[in-house]
């Protein structure tokens, strides 16, 4: 095999695409061509499929070659079917984001941290509750306390 580029897995680390098993993929096309880079993990589930699709392959055979397992397999296809290529770049689990922190309750938070600088946390919790009637934790408040003061502009 040539040298592939490399910048190529610094590219791959910082979108979350590496393969975190590369020795695992077995196809021939990633074996005997240079173009097929194990470490990309778009490029190892979109051929995965593409073997099952258009080659006739059985999963059980393309999860086998590629590494992955059955239920992978499966949910790499739905995703793919669903939302096309980009379905296949990895989803960080969990909330995404301040969920409760609607725009609008993080202008109170500004507002009032402005207001009242030495307004406690849990304080601040109550007082969302009390105009919102969401109940937030008061590490959300403090980050939310954090991302302000970030934006704000030094004093002269």
């Amino acid at each position: 095999m040539t040298k592939r580029p490399d910048g190529k897995l610094k590219v791959l680390e910082e979108s979350d695409t590496l393969n975190p098993h590369p020795e695992r993929v077995i196809d021939s096309l990633f074996r005997e061509h240079d173009f097929f880079d194990t470490r990309d993990l778009l490029q190892v589930k979109y051929e995965m499929l593409h073997r099952v699709r258009v080659e006739g392959w059985s999963v059980k055979q393309a999860a086998e070659a590629f590494g992955f397992s059955r239920p992978a397999f499966y949910h790499a296809q739905e995703v793919f079917e669903r939302e096309g290529i980009a379905g296949l770049f990895p989803h960080k689990r969990g909330p995404r984001g301040a969920h409760k922190l609607s725009e609008e309750v993080v202008l109170f938070i500004e507002k009032v941290s402005d207001e009242e600088p030495t307004l406690s946390s849990s304080s601040m919790v109550k007082k969302v509750n009390e105009s919102f009637g969401v109940k937030v934790h008061p590490r959300s408040i403090e980050r939310a306390r954090n991302r302000h003061k970030k934006k704000r502009p030094a004093p002269p």
